[in-house]
């Protein structure tokens, strides 16, 4: 079943002019699908369309989703500072009408199933970058959302915790399996997270190629150093090598 999908869209601004496509892409119920491209080639304003957070200047956006069941993690975590973690967390039920206390309880939930359950009172000025991150992951599977759109979440992690992170969400996915939608530069994230990489373009951004990622997810242990893991890197660098030659 289709969750989601983008028909032929572009995106042009007034003084930038042609930012997107046109671009197509799909997403299936339950898939991690990754995209990856240069800076500049629309990845996040593909992510945009997909969140409902700005409209297209031609095409079409496809949703399956309702009112509530989409949720974004950006690159910064974007914590309120003066609210603790379980807050934070519960803001999106708070806003949806949820009694606060039934709020405050799905936030601690969420926060345990993230690994800071003994964090809900922490401050993000209190926080490590990666712990910073796990909030901002609480916070949108506190809604159980149907579409999770990831947006460079790890980018400014360092290496150890990007992995860790990356088997995080993997994890997360496992248990209640959401589409997720995944932007980074990193062709070996990419691999690593996805059922599916989607390789695009030098700016304004269309398809350049795909290519599927054989392995169960959640990932086993060693399987960065797998043939299949190493051979599929190399056709995405290959097609992302095509697509700034575009």
């Amino acid at each position: 079943m289709r969750v989601a999908a983008l028909a032929g869209v572009e995106v042009e601004y007034a003084r930038r002019g042609r930012a997107l496509g046109p671009f197509d892409l799909e997403i299936g119920e339950g898939e991690i699908v990754a995209l990856v491209g240069p800076s500049g080639c629309g990845k996040s304003t593909a992510l945009r369309l997909l969140a409902g957070l700005e409209g297209p200047t031609r095409g079409e956006v496809r949703r399956t989703p309702r009112r509530g069941e989409t949720a974004v993690v950006f690159q910064a975590p974007t914590l309120a500072p003066w609210l603790s973690a379980r807050a934070n967390a519960a803001l999106p039920p708070e806003l949806a009408g949820v009694a606060r206390r039934e709020a405050a309880t799905r936030a601690e939930a969420a926060l345990a199933r993230v690994g800071l359950g003994g964090a809900a009172d922490a401050r993000p000025a209190q926080l490590s970058g990666g712990m910073a991150m796990r909030v901002s992951l609480a916070r949108a599977l506190v809604t159980e959302p149907k579409l999770l759109l990831l947006d460079e979440p790890f980018a400014a992690l360092d290496e150890i915790t990007r992995r860790a992170l990356a088997d995080d969400v993997q994890a997360l996915w496992r248990q209640s399996k959401p589409a997720i939608v995944f932007v980074t530069h990193n062709v070996e994230e990419a691999v690593y997270m996805a059922s599916r990489v989607v390789v695009m373009t030098r700016g304004p951004g269309r398809t350049a190629g795909e290519a599927c990622v054989q392995g169960p997810l959640p990932r086993p242990p060693g399987f960065r150093t797998s043939e299949a893991f190493r051979d599929t890197v190399e056709a995405v660098s290959g097609l992302l090598g095509q697509g700034m030659a575009a």
